[in-house]
């Protein structure tokens, strides 16, 4: 019963970061799912997989897996770098830094 600490990253379908900022804790799953035969749906008898449970900070979720006595992975967030942006009209300054090719 393996649970996972991590803080999950912006969805890819918009620029905003909202979810993306609180802590989750989630529990690996112990069985794989299966496929119901007559209707196709998908199932697992794992009931933690479906808990989820969020945290503002990573230390209150080390906190609660520890009191719990619930063994942890944690993972860090991946932290994007920050691109300089230019404007459009810099590509027709007069002083570039490079010519202007084609």
């Amino acid at each position: 019963m393996l649970a996972r600490i991590y803080r999950p990253s912006r969805t890819a379908m918009q620029s905003g970061k909202a979810k993306s900022r609180e802590w989750l804790l989630v529990y690996e799953p112990e069985e794989k799912k299966r496929v119901e035969p007559l209707m196709g749906y998908t199932s697992s008898g794992d009931m933690r997989s479906q808990v989820r449970l969020s945290f503002k900070t990573k230390e209150e979720a080390i906190e609660y897996a520890e009191r719990y006595d619930i063994p942890y992975r944690v993972e860090e967030p991946h932290v994007a770098k920050a691109r300089a942006k230019i404007a459009y009209s810099d590509n027709f300054k007069y002083d570039r830094r490079q010519p202007w090719t084609h």
